[in-house]
């Protein structure tokens, strides 16, 4: 099981840059980032873990500036966005971000997507969250049709565009692995449907986590990809989902600087040494 991190960059934590070689050079497969584009100030929905939102969640860079400086800055790491909220997003500008980071990157891409929690958030770009699910369905729908046609056309409630020339491709083919994030009751079906492998948030259920893992396995007509996301740093947990067949674990680290990171980078490669015996 390969083990990544992801991490809110912000102007507190370590550049994108510059910590990806960090992580790059310790070992570690992959790094993560989140998106947010802004938060409102006047916000009703209740942060999903409870108590005040983190002010790291409103000072977050960009997400495809912060991959595209962990890219140029490592030769192997592969860079990853753990999620991108395409349903905020136009699919024709988000293709050509994802295909140029995946293309400038030598094929390194992750894509993680989901429909994000903060309903005010999704509301301020224009976006229904009666209808995040279909919204987000059709525009990576959209985003898959200009990756592999060259005159790319699509139809759908939402995306709708006729013949349309967008280059570069994506290095990796037929596009870059897309994983859907979230833990809800029908994520499966997204999974299904359109995803390439599931990404969900590690909240101590190991065993509801792996059993539903299976059943999307059992339904799929191809081969999935199981990525665990705020992966525990203690052997036994990550034994559990190795053994079950998640390809990755990714650890969530504090946004803080060099000397901090460093030390929360040191107590997960001692779990991982600890999975593996050494």
């Amino acid at each position: 099981m390969d083990i990544g991190v992801a991490v809110f960059a912000t102007p507190d934590t370590v550049a994108p840059g510059p910590l990806a070689r960090l992580v790059e050079e310790r070992g570690f497969e992959s790094l993560f980032f989140p998106e947010h584009t802004h938060i409102p100030a006047d916000r009703r929905t209740p942060y999903p873990s409870g108590g005040e939102l983190p002010r790291k969640y409103a000072h977050t860079y960009d997400l495809f500036v912060a991959l595209t400086a962990a890219a140029a800055a490592t030769t192997k790491l592969r860079v990853g966005s753990g999620i991108c909220l395409v349903n905020q997003r136009d699919p024709i500008t988000t293709a050509k971000e994802v295909a140029s980071v995946d293309h400038l990157s030598g094929g390194r891409l992750e894509f993680g997507v989901g429909a994000g929690w903060n309903r005010e958030e999704m509301e301020n770009h224009g976006t229904d969250p009666r209808t995040r699910m279909r919204l987000m369905a059709e525009r990576i729908g959209a985003m898959k049709a200009i990756w592999t046609q060259d005159e790319a056309s699509y139809a759908g409630e939402f995306v709708k565009f006729d013949r349309i020339w967008a280059w570069p491709k994506p290095a990796q083919r037929p596009h870059p692995p897309v994983l859907i994030g979230g833990n809800g009751p029908t994520v499966a079906d997204r999974v299904l449907s359109f995803g390439d492998g599931w990404m969900p948030n590690y909240g101590g259920r190991a065993d509801d986590i792996v059993g539903r893992a299976k059943d999307m396995q059992d339904r799929a007509d191809r081969k999935l990809d199981f990525v665990l996301m705020n992966a525990q740093a203690k052997a036994s947990s990550l034994e559990r989902f190795e053994t079950d067949g998640f390809r990755r674990a990714v650890f969530w680290v504090p946004s803080v600087g060099r000397g901090p990171m460093e030390r929360e980078l040191d107590r997960i490669e001692t779990a991982v040494a600890e999975l593996h015996g050494e």
